[in-house]
């Protein structure tokens, strides 16, 4: 096998791209060949990020066992790489979802390569060649290809190693994620922006570009720096400004620099690497939504949905989201998506990408909307999305920006990776599944409504998990949630 970067690597990967057209297209409902997806939550990312979620790695990858949904699929088969055995509680509530007539569990295939370490899954699997042979004995002759997370050298080199196309982007186009790359993209896509500067690297650009932004728009509270490569807004910082002295004052300049100088030491580091400062959007009525779309290997593009983003207290880091939009906007949400997405087409990404926005308006005003960010990835909106997508199956229309299922019924969701109770800590998962049961909260696959959890493991480590809480409304939706919640309380009392 070629060496990573090289050009005889490029070469191999494109060759073996050309042959993932044909057989992505077999992977919907109405297939009638056999043929099988290999789901690689194999998560590559900078040192910053992985800092915060190291302890909780294999667990993130358990989100997408949701994949196991994919199944409803009557000629598909499914491989699931991941570092740590799923409770078999968990792959049976998934299992039971589908119709017992799919024969589902007979189509798939776990692979654990029982290794918690803070790395790529595609890089585990790498150093067992063994591993590697059972797959391809147990994929056969049929047609295959890999739905990964990201693509970077690591799930490229497993890529050339299982003969496998992967359905996402070469790792080097990852820089069209950049926020540097991202914001001169969406310009020449035509997509509006928020007033910022972007291709810094030191302290003293961003006091210059704060200064700048500062003097061409006076009315701005802040200034957020962003990490070239960052996501989740893991690479955010925002810098108040509206108590400064007059753009241009030498003490303004000397408060703003002391200000970036206190951020903390590994922060700085990575601005060197490259980073944006952006005006900070505000209004009496601001949202941060953001939009899902697929790059197919012909490059058509298209939007699966749009979403309301749920962030932390400081507005910058991603929890969970709701389903859809607001109708309000999402339909412009969906153009500029689109249009940012076959731009990225034309450029060479596929698979799966998640653009960012954010809105404002104050009082009768229309909505202002800008795109912030380009996500060449799986986004957080993925495993909720792929729920509703197997289990109430519709169409998510752009124009309206509601999704309705084939019987008709309009479909809402809200979803979180992020509920969590340290007394939680510890909870079996099986009660877990078998409590919602008894409070009347799982999914019913007649009435196509209720909660599917994921990422049950994580109670063991922080008493965390995530759960998709699909209604036929966003106040029922809502309802489920905060019933989950409930649940979990009703559960713990049990133990005292």
């Amino acid at each position: 096998m070629p060496a990573p970067g090289d050009s005889a690597t490029h070469g191999a990967f494109q060759r073996l791209q050309k042959r993932l057209g044909a057989v992505y297209a077999l992977n919907s409902p109405e297939s009638t060949v056999p043929h099988v997806v290999v789901a690689l939550p194999s998560f590559s990312v900078g040192e910053s990020l992985l800092s915060h979620y190291r302890s909780r790695l294999a667990a993130l990858e358990h989100r997408f066992l949701c994949s196991l949904l994919m199944l409803r699929i009557p000629t598909a088969r499914l491989v699931y790489f991941c570092s740590a055995e799923p409770d078999a509680a968990v792959i049976d509530h998934y299992l039971a979802l589908l119709p017992e007539s799919l024969d589902a569990s007979d189509r798939f295939h776990l692979v654990v390569v029982d290794d918690r370490s803070a790395r790529p899954v595609a890089t585990k699997l790498l150093e067992r060649p063994d591993v590697l042979a059972d797959v391809t004995r147990w994929i056969g002759d049929d047609p295959a290809f890999i739905e990964p997370w990201n693509v970077a050298e690591p799930e490229q080199q497993l890529a050339l190693a299982l003969e496998l196309p992967i359905n996402g982007s070469a790792p080097d186009l990852w820089p069209l994620g950049f926020k540097s790359s991202g914001r001169k993209l969406f310009r020449d896509a035509g997509v509006p922006i928020p007033p910022g500067l972007e291709d810094l690297t030191t302290v003293s650009d961003a006091v210059g570009a704060i200064e700048q932004l500062r003097t061409g728009h006076p009315d701005t509270p802040a200034v957020i720096l962003k990490h070239d490569d960052s996501a989740s807004g893991d690479g955010n910082a925002v810098i108040h400004t509206d108590d400064l002295e007059p753009p241009g004052a030498l003490a303004a300049r000397r408060r703003l620099r002391s200000r970036i100088n206190s951020l903390e030491p590994w922060y700085l580091d990575e601005l060197e690497k490259g980073f944006v400062a952006e005006s900070r959007i505000v209004g009496e009525q601001f949202s941060s939504p953001s939009a899902q779309v697929e790059i197919r290997p012909d490059g058509s593009a298209v939007v699966l949905s749009t979403h309301e983003q749920i962030l932390g207290d400081d507005g910058q880091v991603y929890l969970g989201c709701r389903f859809p939009a607001d109708p309000s906007y999402a339909p412009e949400l969906g153009a500029h998506a689109l249009a940012a997405a076959r731009v990225l087409g034309e450029r060479g990404a596929q698979g799966r990408a998640g653009i960012d926005f954010v809105t404002a308006r104050s009082g009768d005003e229309p909505w202002s909307t800008h795109a912030i960010e380009i996500n060449l990835r799986k986004p957080g909106t993925t495993h909720p999305y792929t729920v509703l997508r197997h289990l109430a199956p519709g169409r998510y229309d752009v124009k309206t920006g509601c999704y309705t299922d084939d019987t008709g019924v309009s479909k809402h969701y809200v979803a979180s990776d992020n509920l969590v109770d340290e007394n939680w800590t510890g909870i079996p998962e099986a009660d877990v599944i078998a409590a919602f049961g008894q409070a009347g909260i799982s999914f019913d696959p007649t009435t196509r409504t209720g909660v599917v959890p994921h990422m049950l493991s994580c109670l063991a480590i922080d008493g965390r998990f995530g759960i998709t809480a699909v209604g036929n409304s966003a106040a029922h939706a809502d309802e489920l949630q905060q019933a989950t919640i409930s649940a979990m309380h009703d559960l713990v009392a049990t133990f005292s």
